[in-house]
C-alpha cells in the first residue's frame, strides 16, 4: 500500500492511527462510563477528555524540547511523555 498521496510515511500513518484510535476509545469509555469532573493538582474541575488534550499537548512541548537540546533518537521523549501522561491522568 503506497502512501504517497500526502508524502506520509508509515510512522506518520501510525501516529494518526493512534490518535483516532485513542478519540475512539476516550468516546466509548464516555458513554460506557460517564465522566465526572475531577479537581487535582492545578485546583480546576478536569475530566478525561481534558486530561487526554493536556497530555497531548504536554506531550509535544516534550518532544519539541527533546529536538531542541539533544541529539538522542526520540525513544526518550516517548518515556518521558509516558511519565508525564500517567501523572497527568493521575493527579491533574
Amino acid at each position: 500500500m503506497e502512501l504517497n498521496w500526502m508524502a506520509w510515511t508509515w510512522p506518520t500513518a501510525i501516529f494518526f492511527l493512534v490518535i483516532a484510535s485513542t478519540l475512539v476509545v476516550m468516546t466509548v469509555l464516555a458513554v460506557k462510563f460517564p465522566e465526572r469532573e475531577k479537581v487535582g493538582i492545578l485546583k480546576i474541575p478536569t475530566t478525561r477528555g481534558d486530561r487526554l488534550f493536556i497530555t497531548l499537548l504536554g506531550s509535544a512541548f516534550i518532544h519539541l524540547g527533546w529536538l531542541l537540546v539533544s541529539d538522542i533518537q526520540l525513544w526518550g521523549a516517548l518515556v518521558v511523555s509516558a511519565v508525564y501522561a500517567f501523572i497527568v491522568f493521575r493527579w491533574v
